[in-house]
């Protein structure tokens, strides 16, 4: 008998033997697609929003670094030259960060507005483009840069354009109250529509020079010193000697550094996720072992014949295996389809990520690769080989003349 025509009949009787004892083998695959169907859900949803959150990251620049004040102690000019005077800073600029509201056709808007070197931002922030116009000098404190969500609507109408005169209201608190107030600037360039971004928000943004926050909103406190490395490599290094230099004065954050955190956070949940998988897979495999067991025993003569007719032992355990194998291959197979629509679907939820200035709601595709897939079905292929050892051996060493005895 050749191999494959042994393979063949290997594979159609298994095949027959599934579709005699087909409640007690839908049971089994069942049981078997848990573990590939956790593992590809939750593993595919954690790399695709994994990779969103880093890809928006770099996309912010990773030699920039952030730092603000801790609530009762106030930045100065001394604290800017200090940062200034270290080893790897390129450049350094304070920074006010308030909110506003713009009115738009379709009704007001709120914005987020950043008074600092527009030139530092421009050059931290990777990606940035002006689709028209010009930056405004450092002189001009009412000359702004406007976001493209704020110079076009939500059906693309144009709502501002370079020249045009925007106002823009904010509320501050004053004496227990808030106030309202209203201040008019100029548009002098509008940015290229630059995508959904984490932390910070170009499209929804105006850009000034530093001096309007102070001489312009009426502002007495830096929100925080913006500082940019000559390269990344510098950042680690001046993470460190920032947080040294202020200790809990100051707070410190690089988006280098928050994406080794994430990177971080990301194995573990493939860890957890792997883990939770194997105890899935640990149960298939009693129970294909105990599907196997039985089926052996209801073959006894079935096995006896074919050994008497001349199958060795390895033959009758691989024919035993082979069915084995197919039911955890069914099994892999329906475990990655539905989670793969699982993924899907639990990605179109979406969920809150909370910056530092901004609050925003992010949806990511899941991110099912090959290699993910051949990963999961490898294991299902596992979970019968393991399951269906032993009935096999048991099967292959039945003795012919028991076997064909056997009630």
């Amino acid at each position: 008998m050749s191999l494959l025509v042994f393979v063949y009949d290997a594979v159609r009787l298994a095949v027959k033997s599934i579709t005699e004892r087909r409640s007690r083998a839908l049971l089994t695959i069942v049981g078997i697609a848990i573990g590939p169907m956790a593992l590809v859900a939750i593993i595919s949803v954690v790399n695709g929003y994994s990779d969103y959150v880093l890809s928006n990251l770099q996309s912010l620049g990773q030699n920039l670094i952030i730092v603000t004040p801790a609530q009762d102690y106030k930045f100065t000019e001394t604290d800017l030259n200090k940062i200034r005077m270290l080893e790897g800073v390129r450049r350094a600029s304070p920074f006010y960060l308030i909110y506003g509201y713009v009115r738009m056709p379709s009704g007001e808007k709120r914005i987020t507005i950043y008074a600092t070197s527009v030139d530092l931002m421009f050059e931290a922030i990777r990606g940035i483009k002006l689709l028209e116009g010009r930056k405004p000098s450092p002189s001009e404190i009412l000359g702004a840069v406007i976001g493209y969500n704020i110079a076009f609507d939500n059906d693309g109408s144009r709502a501002y354009s370079v020249g045009d005169p925007i106002i823009v209201k904010t509320y501050e608190a004053y004496g227990g109250r808030i106030v309202e107030k209203k201040v008019t600037l100029i548009v002098t360039g509008v940015v290229e529509k630059f995508g959904g971004a984490l932390f910070l928000s170009p499209d929804d943004s105006l850009i000034v020079p530093t001096d309007a926050g102070k001489r312009v909103f009426g502002l007495d406190e830096w929100t925080g010193i913006l500082v940019l490395a000559e390269n990344s490599q510098y950042v680690p290094k001046l993470t460190i000697e920032i947080r040294e230099m202020y200790g809990n004065l100051a707070d410190v954050m690089s988006f280098q550094g928050i994406a080794r955190i994430i990177n971080s956070i990301t194995g573990a949940m493939q860890f957890i996720a792997l883990a939770t998988s194997l105890a899935a897979f640990a149960v298939a495999i009693a129970g294909i072992a105990a599907t196997m067991i039985t089926s052996v025993m209801e073959r006894y003569r079935e096995i006896g014949v074919m050994k008497a007719l001349g199958f060795t032992d390895g033959q009758v355990l691989a024919i035993i295996m082979t069915e084995a194998l197919l039911m955890s291959f069914i099994g892999g197979v329906v475990g990655v389809s539905i989670g793969s629509l699982g993924a899907y679907m639990l990605s179109q939820r979406g969920f809150t990520l909370r910056g530092i200035y901004t609050t925003i709601t992010i949806q990511a595709s899941p991110e099912i690769t090959p290699g993910l897939i051949l990963l999961t079905l490898g294991m299902s292929a596992l979970v019968g080989v393991i399951g269906g050892l032993l009935p096999a051996y048991r099967a292959a060493k039945i003795p012919p003349a028991v076997a064909l005895r056997y009630e």
